[in-house]
């Protein structure tokens, strides 16, 4: 994965450019499917689950998520660059910013 390319590093330039939930969700629907925003939701929950030691087969029951894809999401938890785990930190760890827009 190349994160230096112009549109790579335009995506990333473009979700930090975000300041509402309101914002966030009108660019994420514009930008992905609603299939696909479920998707990255449920992948976000199970990250969750797993740094909590959940059981895949409640992971799946919870989810619908297929094992092969909390095997995933367990790999890119435990050995990714670190992206959800920072993110659940910071869900669990800060108070909830005021969400102007929700």
């Amino acid at each position: 994965m190349d994160w230096n390319n112009k549109e790579n590093k335009m995506l990333v330039r473009a979700i930090l450019a975000l300041e509402t939930a309101d914002e966030t969700r009108r660019f994420l629907r514009d930008l992905m499917t609603k299939t696909e925003i479920e998707e990255f939701a449920k992948r976000l929950q199970t990250a969750e689950l797993l740094a909590a030691s959940v059981p895949y087969s409640v992971i799946e029951q919870k989810t619908g998520l297929s094992s092969t894809t909390i095997a995933r999401v367990s790999k890119w938890l435990n050995g990714g660059m670190g992206g959800y785990r920072s993110v659940i930190g910071k869900l669990h760890h800060h108070p909830a910013p005021v969400a102007r827009g929700d």
